[in-house]
């Protein structure tokens, strides 16, 4: 069965900092739940917090591969 971050792995740049920015709506609109107490389920903060994470750890790995890429092909040039 494939994990989240699977899933994730196999989505285009874009579409995961679309993801980024509402998985962040969420936790901003979680964390203000909380504070006013209207929240029941005090677990999906943990849970977003760490797709947001998940996110973030993707889109940096591709940062890098990027970089590391563009390095190579000036090497070889």
């Amino acid at each position: 069965m494939p994990t989240e971050a699977d899933e994730l792995r196999n989505v285009e740049t874009e579409e995961l900092e679309t993801r980024l920015n509402d998985t962040r709506q969420e936790l901003f609109n979680l964390r203000f739940q909380l504070v006013t107490g209207q929240l029941d389920n005090t677990a999906r903060v943990s849970q977003v917090r760490r797709q947001v994470a998940r996110i973030e750890t993707l889109l940096r790995e591709r940062e890098i591969e990027a970089a590391e890429a563009a390095e190579a092909t000036e090497e070889s040039a």
